[in-house]
């Protein structure tokens, strides 16, 4: 059973919000009496959306687990970054960490220090659920970044990645590439298999490749997102598969281990799609002396945004370019396909 958040300080928030809204709206309505199109304003007009004007001054306390993947790390730097682009942001970091217990203290000392807004992108969502209403009900607006709490309740916006479009994403350029050949065959190295997000790349893929009749998915193999797991299971299916058109690999860092594999192996005969985005990889794709072609991303400049939405919340804006007074309740990103046409494009973006 989901749990309340109400509180009176959780509750006047959104009263001034919802006020202003309301506001807003019966201006609307008295405008549209009027003849006078000159001077006549939209609801969306009269709202403040953020922009990159100084304004009220936000406190933002982030909360990430510990930065033992690159990826992690650029959720990190991006969050830093975007921060210092604002001269009215004042950015309360945790060390981080993946022990719940610690994560869970140290975005508590957030809420007692009464930061404006939060940033947390919970070690397990699940397990940090409560502490994330415990922000909500002290009046303390959450953007729970990636990985979601188990009830809405806990936080204010949800931003992060699309893992089932990832495998979407990379099924169709897959199978585009492979549309003419008859009898393809594609193999797929994949991440934790404990982790959902596994399951979700892996259940796009298979989605994408039923458009393609003519492609069939003949081997699977789980690695453990690192560059020595990436080296060990790509070895194991290079071995037990010798031959086959394409491979799709959920993770850079482990796909750092893969390419050496398939080095050592001497193997070239395919084509490689990789995921999340990392500089190595599409400076491998620039270079286009490798099997690897293209990346489907996972962007962590995911935690920049996050910035933005919580100082949007911060001084009570909306977001501009869109008409409602208040930031979404949730954004997925999109999953970009990187190839050779593109890649310039988002090199900046690389982690490492």
């Amino acid at each position: 059973m989901p749990e309340s958040t109400s509180s009176t300080s959780f509750t006047s928030r959104r009263g001034l919000l919802f006020g202003t809204a309301a506001a807003s709206a019966g201006a609307l309505l008295v405008g549209c009496t009027s003849n006078d199109t000159k001077d006549e304003k939209t609801a969306a007009d009269s709202r403040p959306a953020a922009d990159d004007k100084p304004g009220k001054h936000v406190t933002i306390g982030f909360a990430g687990p510990q930065a033992d993947h690159g990826w992690l790390n650029a959720i990190n730097d991006n969050a830093k970054s975007r921060a210092k682009k604002y001269a009215d942001v004042t950015l309360e970091i945790t060390e981080g960490s993946n022990d719940t217990a610690a994560q869970i203290g140290q975005i508590e000392t957030l809420i007692n220090k009464k930061v404006d807004v939060l940033v947390v992108l919970p070690a397990d969502g699940k397990a940090l659920t409560q502490v994330g209403l415990k922000a909500m009900r002290a009046g303390i607006p959450v953007v729970n970044l990636d990985r979601i709490f188990n009830t809405p309740q806990a936080y204010r916006c949800w931003i992060g990645g699309d893992n089932y479009g990832m495998g979407l994403s990379a099924g169709h350029y897959i199978g585009e590439k492979l549309k003419d050949k008859q009898d393809a065959k594609v193999i797929e190295l994949a991440g934790l298999d404990n982790l959902e997000l596994t399951k979700q790349r892996t259940q796009g893929f298979d989605a994408a490749l039923k458009n393609y009749p003519n492609i069939k998915k003949v081997a699977r193999q789980a690695a453990e997102f690192t560059v020595e797991s990436g080296q060990a299971k790509m070895a194991q299916l290079l071995q037990a598969q010798p031959k086959f058109d394409a491979l799709w690999n959920h993770d850079d860092d482990q796909g750092v281990g893969a390419l050496r594999a398939i080095k050592q192996a001497g193997r070239e005969d395919f084509l490689m799609v990789g995921g999340a985005g990392a500089l190595s990889a599409f400076q491998a794709i620039q270079a286009d002396n490798s099997v690897l072609k293209a990346t489907v991303l996972y962007p962590p400049t995911m935690a920049a945004s996050a910035i933005d939405l919580a100082r949007a919340l911060g001084q009570d804006k909306g977001i501009g370019g869109l008409a409602e007074f208040e930031i979404p309740v949730s954004l997925t990103l999109y999953s970009a396909v990187v190839d050779k046409d593109n890649v310039g494009q988002y090199m900046a973006t690389g982690f490492r």
